[in-house]
């Protein structure tokens, strides 16, 4: 079996995984535009890794400028089979307390479709299932390494995401908090739905970093408020990565999720129909379908 290769997108606060050997800078052109920023791979430990700042090295890309397809793509032409998704969040929960870690299962889309959310368009037509939007078996491993670095992780929970770059309004909020939702972001959507159709697995670790604006109890949520907290947290992600990483080179088992047979019925354009541009283009993610 060969080893895994692991992708890992850095949030807010996370522009590089420290303890990196054989490191190497790739700079990948793809059929949807260029990706956030070159990725960075290497080995950490026994673990080969893919690293990509999803808003590129000194923040400069905002959530709804963000090229997810390009990422994700790039990602899957590198080869990579898990990815952990490292998020700032506001808690949307008194028991989510900042400085807490979340790995969600769930997700509620509040973009405003400004963001491309498909591979599939251009001639062929694909549906992919996406009930449960994270891999159950990569999500419960990266719960085991945060309780392993000593983190209050909380398993499980629904992520909001907004578009952004403003937070919410204290209304928004609130409203948000009535529906039941446990933490508030701005990426991971449609991140987590293109890594579905690329079989990728996917799982995040959500760093909570205020209590949004609903909280009277706290200030409301500032940058400056925001950064400490991440500077905080970061620290604790970096730890969670490693002890995940080793982990998955330690099983060394084949994927058995659903994640990496996300495509084998979504398809539902004859193949014969297809156009051959749309092939070439989407060969990383489609062509074994197409054979």
């Amino acid at each position: 079996m060969t080893q895994p290769v692991i992708g890992v997108i850095g949030g807010s606060g996370l522009y590089e995984i420290e303890g990196l050997s054989d490191v190497q800078e790739v700079s990948l052109e793809t059929p949807f535009g260029d990706p956030s920023d070159s990725f960075i791979t290497g080995n950490l430990g026994d673990a080969k890794m893919v690293f990509l700042p999803r808003h590129g090295r000194g923040h400069r890309i905002l959530p709804s400028e963000v090229n997810y397809r390009a990422n994700i793509y790039g990602m899957k032409t590198l080869g990579v089979e898990q990815i952990i998704s490292v998020s700032a969040v506001g808690s949307m929960r008194e028991e989510i307390v900042p400085g807490h870690i979340v790995v969600p299962d769930q997700f509620f889309d509040r973009t405003q479709g400004k963001r491309a959310s498909t591979f599939f368009g251009q001639g062929i037509v694909g549906h992919v299932q996406f009930a449960d939007p994270v891999c159950a078996d990569l999500s419960t491993l990266l719960v085991d390494a945060a309780r392993e670095v000593g983190a209050t992780v909380h398993q499980g929970g629904t992520y909001v995401c907004i578009e952004g770059p403003n937070f919410s309004t204290r209304a928004e909020s609130n409203i948000y908090r009535s529906w039941g939702v446990d933490i508030i972001g701005m990426t991971n959507l449609p991140e987590s739905r293109l890594a579905r159709e690329a079989e990728i697995c996917y799982g995040t670790v959500a760093l909570a970093t205020d209590y949004d604006c609903w909280h009277e109890g706290h200030d409301d949520v500032s940058v400056e408020a925001v950064i400490a907290i991440i500077k905080q947290n970061v620290t604790t992600a970096r730890g969670i990565i490693k002890a995940a990483a080793k982990e998955i080179v330690n099983l060394r088992q084949q994927r058995t999720c659903p994640c990496c047979e996300a495509l084998k019925f979504a398809i539902m354009t004859d193949k014969s129909l297809i156009p051959e541009e749309t092939k070439r283009a989407l060969e990383p993610i489609i062509g074994k379908y197409l054979n």
